[in-house]
């Protein structure tokens, strides 16, 4: 039986917790819980996004896939966040491919609902928005860290990333996800 998340099953994430009240209250019918399993993907490059996915206690990792099948990782996405930033930017897909490094739970919200409010709720463009600002400082700072740092710096960087997006201490992973 499904049952509704409350405002505190929201409020674990940070986003859903900035809203207003009135805001917040607006989307909780429309929020649902999926739980995601350590190394699921998510999102594939170029698919039609359905949902957007607010973690609450899950980590997703962002990779871009080169031509030749190397990848890079380009940013992690936990209870700070959401996935399907390309929805409210006005995309329907991404480039990357979104993959579960830490297994948990996430409320997924409907891509084209999701549309709509950002275009009428102005408390959750800003909010969205701003989002979008850390995410790409994120990336950038990913992206130098890569070049400049040694792996354990890059590891330790990694770790805490994790550690930050979590509503609890323990990471639960496998060396085969880190190394990718």
């Amino acid at each position: 039986m499904y049952t509704l998340p409350s405002a505190s099953d929201a409020t674990r994430n940070h986003l859903l917790c900035a809203l207003p009240r009135t805001e917040l209250e607006h989307m909780l019918p429309q929020l649902q819980p999926v739980t995601f399993l350590l190394g699921q993907v998510v999102y594939e490059p170029s698919e039609r996004i359905g949902y957007c996915y607010f973690p609450t206690d899950c980590v997703v990792s962002l990779v871009y896939t080169m031509q030749d099948g190397t990848t890079a990782e380009m940013g992690l996405v936990g209870n700070e966040g959401v996935l399907g930033v390309a929805l409210f930017l006005g995309g329907e897909s991404t480039c990357s491919r979104a993959i579960v490094r830490v297994a948990g739970v996430a409320l997924r919200f409907p891509a084209k609902l999701l549309q709509e409010e950002f275009e009428h709720s102005r408390p959750l463009q800003l909010l969205l928005l701003r989002y979008t600002q850390s995410l790409l400082t994120q990336i950038s700072q990913t992206a130098v860290c890569n070049r400049l740092h040694s792996v354990e710096q890059r590891l330790c960087r990694w770790l805490l990333l994790c550690h930050d997006r979590r509503n609890r201490s323990e990471l639960l992973m496998t060396q085969e996800l880190i190394d990718r």
